[in-house]
């Protein structure tokens, strides 16, 4: 019981109490835990002391009045479900936490309407904004997006009137074609992403711009929607057509993966029937087997440029808005024939 008591007293400490055991005034208290810098360090240090020995904790209402700030970054996702946002998103965590802050994760569906609708909720909740959302076009995100609210986009560009960070999705379809025609490959489908997906967009028009180069080479859209089920019935109709095909270029490793598992089960040998290369590099291509060949993105490293940016811009950065576009590579591993690099 008189645990209990404790207990309580320890979530009752005022800032006066954390003042007075640190030996300073209540002013330089306020000033260590909001995150001002204008404290000397061994003033700091004394009061970290006592706040962890006391147990004392901010009150995030009042401090956000103080400050102006939540203390939080809203990121809004298409998705976040699967690996390839689990990365994005422990990337963005990590940078935030580095920096003291905390996300408010949210999925839109690949909806538009419902990336408008959080849009408008996180307003007046989080100090910035991270958004990828593949189906608005320019001149509505600009429309959604509050003027005063430092925002940075994920593969989706408005200008120059917010900061961006997108793949350059095109030429790294084309990357990956190339590649295949380079090891021998002639009758290559696509297994594309939604119609209405920018990035998809992107990927099968690099695509078709590779065999459109290559002349003579017979091209198959299989339609797709980013899942693994989407890649599996594509697989199918692979498996069906066998001899149409010798080659598949998937929009992104989760459908390079499904129509992998569904192609190995109807009994063709991948890569010596079918090769596959896929996009993202998800940590999971590396473990298959085959090991797919893929397009490599840093994910984890894009979420942390944009909470990088996003936080640069709440902290009074005024520079110019950027449109950064994030390199990729091929990673050639045993899914496509070719001699593997990794």
């Amino acid at each position: 019981m008189e645990q209990g008591k404790n207990s309580l007293k320890l979530e009752k400490v005022t800032v006066k109490e954390v003042a007075a055991a640190a030996g300073v005034s209540i002013a330089s208290v306020s000033r260590v835990v909001n995150g001002h810098d204008n404290v000397a360090a061994p003033t700091r240090e004394a009061v970290m002391e006592a706040v962890n020995r006391l147990g004392y904790m901010p009150h995030s209402a009042g401090r956000a009045l103080a400050t102006r700030r939540s203390g939080l970054v809203g990121v809004i996702l298409p998705d976040i479900y699967g690996e390839y946002f689990s990365e994005l998103v422990r990337g963005i965590d990590h940078a935030a936490r580095e920096r003291g802050l905390h996300l408010l994760v949210a999925g839109s569906h690949g909806d538009a309407a419902e990336a408008h609708g959080l849009i408008r909720e996180m307003h007046g909740r989080v100090d910035g904004l991270i958004l990828m959302s593949p189906y608005l076009e320019s001149k509505e995100l600009t429309l959604a997006l509050a003027q005063d609210l430092p925002t940075v986009l994920l593969n989706s560009t408005a200008g120059d009137q917010i900061d961006s960070f997108s793949i350059d999705n095109f030429a790294a379809a084309h990357m990956a074609i190339r590649h295949l025609i380079s090891v021998g490959r002639k009758k290559i489908a696509h297994i594309s992403g939604p119609n209405d997906n920018i990035e998809a967009k992107q990927r099968r028009a690099g695509y078709e711009c590779a065999l459109a180069e290559s002349g003579g080479l017979q091209t198959a859209i299989l339609p797709g929607d980013f899942t693994e089920t989407a890649g599996a019935k594509a697989g199918l109709e692979i498996a069906a057509r066998a001899e149409n095909f010798d080659a598949v270029f998937a929009a992104n490793d989760i459908m390079a993966l499904g129509c992998l598992a569904t192609l190995t089960e109807a009994g063709l040998n991948v890569p010596r029937d079918v090769a596959i290369v896929g996009f993202d590099d998800i940590p999971l291509a590396r473990f298959v087997n085959p090991t797919l060949t893929t397009i490599g993105v840093d994910i984890a490293g894009l979420g942390r440029k944009a909470l990088e940016k996003v936080f640069a811009r709440i902290d009074g950065e005024n520079s110019a808005c950027e449109d950064i576009t994030i390199q990729t590579k091929l990673i050639v591993r045993r899914s496509c024939g070719a001699t593997a690099k990794n």
